[in-house]
């Protein structure tokens, strides 16, 4: 019999028991075009048809409407939203698949127009210098709100209740976005927290938030059913620049997550070229791989080889792959026969409606 690719061989996560190791990765969508930001029977079709991920990570949804970032992206805050999630979770385990929510805050990622008016919440008051996108297009980021110590617990309190919805809406478990720019990620840089209580300063202080919110959700969800996602190298997007306390704040963070049982740590490598950035890491999980005892996910513009090269050199346990699932909802299947793969369609990415969603062919040999 051939030798079964490492991408394809079976495993454990926790309790979960996975068919491969490809994961689809959450990559927000912004289909959920309607008054309630909820699922509807698209997405259901869209997740339905990549069930053959080991484990399907969903689109970011915001745990709160202070959470919110950009236009049509779904939520996990209310009845209606819930609903509509039942039917994504219920067309994922009806063909035998697995599926996380990606519990989403944007922070300072935001603007007024999507906050009635109101400036976003941050650890500190400082305009990222970015751009989010607004009903009327995209606009300049403002300077947000100063987040106050009731501001920071509720945040917490709404992710611990994000959490508990999830499970009523069916989910295998839940993954914190704290990565990519937005809230946690904020609150773990110098140059976006500038606090000087209990959440700003030392490295243990700017990585506070992330710990709590850990211990609230651990509360309604197993931490076997809790996920992590990090981005250490993200570098100069969303107004993050990386400096000398950079890599040692997540090494700090990636270590003491060892003292918890999460189903996964989900790490980035570099979105851009960070070769010759000061105080940069290039190889995450490579770098990272030792200090981390868990299971480790990877990704980042993986493919076929790259992945399977990943997992040979025990650098990750799983691998993410995001565009090559947007336009192939068979990927395992494809990456098992060595066939074709589809083009993706960049123009569809967020825009409305079934085209760039649901229309990509399924092979037709199987």
């Amino acid at each position: 019999m051939p030798k079964v690719q490492p991408l394809l061989r079976e495993i454990m996560m926790g309790d979960l028991h996975l068919k491969n190791r490809m994961i689809m990765a959450p990559m927000t969508r912004s289909r959920a075009n309607n008054p309630e930001h909820r699922p509807t029977e698209l997405q259901a079709k869209h997740y339905g048809q990549r069930s053959s991920a080991g484990l399907i990570i969903t689109c970011g949804s915001q745990v709160s409407k202070d959470a919110v970032g950009y236009i049509s992206t779904p939520g996990i805050y209310s009845e209606a939203q819930v609903e509509g999630w039942k039917l994504v979770t219920d067309a994922v385990h009806k063909k035998e698949g697995k599926i996380f929510i990606q519990l989403w805050h944007v922070g300072r990622m935001s603007h007024p127009d999507l906050h009635n008016g109101e400036p976003p919440l941050a650890p500190s008051a400082i305009n990222p210098k970015s751009k989010t996108f607004t009903f009327e297009g995209f606009k300049d980021t403002v300077t947000p709100r100063v987040m106050t110590i009731a501001d920071i617990k509720q945040t917490v309190q709404d992710f611990k209740n994000a959490a508990s919805n999830a499970i009523k809406a069916g989910f295998d478990g839940v993954e914190i976005h704290s990565s990519n720019g937005y809230l946690f990620h904020q609150f773990f840089t110098g140059c976006s927290n500038k606090r000087k209580d209990e959440y700003g300063g030392s490295i243990e202080n700017r990585a506070r938030f992330l710990f709590e919110v850990i211990d609230a959700i651990k509360g309604v969800i197993p931490e076997n059913r809790i996920g992590a996602r990090l981005n250490p190298s993200f570098n100069e997007i969303f107004g993050i620049t990386v400096d000398e306390e950079t890599i040692p704040i997540f090494e700090y963070i990636v270590e003491k997550l060892n003292s918890y049982n999460l189903a996964y740590l989900h790490l980035s490598e570099p979105f851009n070229d960070v070769t010759n950035v000061p105080f940069a890491v290039s190889k995450i999980a490579k770098h990272f791989r030792p200090l981390y005892q868990g299971c480790l996910m990877i990704n980042n513009k993986f493919d076929q080889e790259k992945g399977n090269s990943v997992l040979k050199e025990n650098l990750a346990d799983l691998v993410a792959f995001g565009r090559l699932f947007i336009s192939n909802p068979d990927l395992p299947k494809r990456f098992e026969l060595s066939s074709d793969i589809t083009r993706y369609d960049k123009t569809t990415f967020y825009t409305p409606g079934e085209r760039g969603y649901t229309d990509y062919p399924f092979l037709t040999k199987i």
